[in-house]
C-alpha cells in the first residue's frame, strides 16, 4: 500500500490518536488517515546518516535534535515526518526533565526521502502542511535524481544537486552538507 492510499476518511483527530499503533506507522491529515510505505535501503541509509549527522552536530552543544519516525500532532493533523528535527529550546520534557513522550507542535525541520511507489505530491504535501504550522525549513530528498527540494518561509521550493551547499537550521549555520555527501551515504563498496 502506497503513501497516498488512504485507509479510511472522515474521522476525528482524537479518534486517530486512539487507534492502536501500527507498523508501518499512519499518518492523519484532512481527516484522512494514510498509510506509510515501510522504508527501504536507500530510504533507511539516507535517514540513519542523516539524523545520525544532525545530531553530531546539534546534541553536542544543545542547538538541535533530530529524531526519525516521530508522530508529530499539531494544526490538526498528525504526521510521521522521516526525520523531525526540533531546535534545543522546543523539545518538550516531561515532569522529570526527560523527552517527552507526545511531541504535540510542528518540527522546526521536517525532512521526507521519497521511498519507491510513494507519491512525491503526497510526500511534498506534508512538508507544505508543516511550513504552514510554523516549520521553519522543509527538505525532500528525491534518490532517484539525488536532489533535494528546499521549503523555506516566503519562497518558492528549490531543487539543490550535487555540490549544492544546502541551507539548515539558523541554530546549525555553521554546518556546511553538499547534496552530493548526502548520495555518498548509499554507496557500501
Amino acid at each position: 500500500m502506497g503513501l497516498s492510499t488512504q485507509v479510511t476518511g472522515d474521522i476525528s483527530l482524537g479518534e486517530f490518536l486512539k487507534l492502536s499503533d501500527t507498523k508501518p506507522p499512519r499518518e492523519y491529515i484532512d481527516g484522512c488517515i494514510y498509510q506509510k510505505p515501510m522504508p527501504q535501503g536507500k530510504h533507511s541509509r539516507i535517514q540513519t546518516c542523516l539524523s545520525t549527522n544532525i545530531n553530531q552536530v546539534g546534541e553536542p552543544q544543545k542547538q538541535a535534535l533530530a529524531l526519525t519516525e516521530l508522530l508529530c500532532t499539531f494544526g490538526g493533523g498528525s504526521l510521521v515526518p522521516d526525520i523531525a528535527v526540533f531546535a534545543w529550546s522546543r523539545i518538550p520534557t516531561d515532569e522529570d526533565g526527560e523527552i517527552a513522550n507526545k511531541f504535540e507542535s510542528y518540527p522546526d525541520w521536517t525532512i521526507e526521502i521519497l521511498s519507491p511507489d510513494q507519491s512525491p505530491n503526497y510526500v511534498i504535501n506534508k512538508i507544505i502542511f508543516c511550513m504552514q504550522q510554523g516549520t521553519k525549513l522543509g527538505w525532500f530528498i528525491d534518490p532517484n535524481d539525488k536532489s533535494v527540494m528546499v521549503f523555506q518561509p516566503q519562497q518558492l521550493p528549490e531543487v539543490k544537486y550535487n555540490t549544492d551547499i544546502l541551507p539548515v537550521l539558523d541554530v546549525l549555520k555553521d554546518w556546511r552538507l553538499q547534496v552530493r555527501q548526502i548520495f555518498s551515504w548509499l554507496q557500501v563498496k
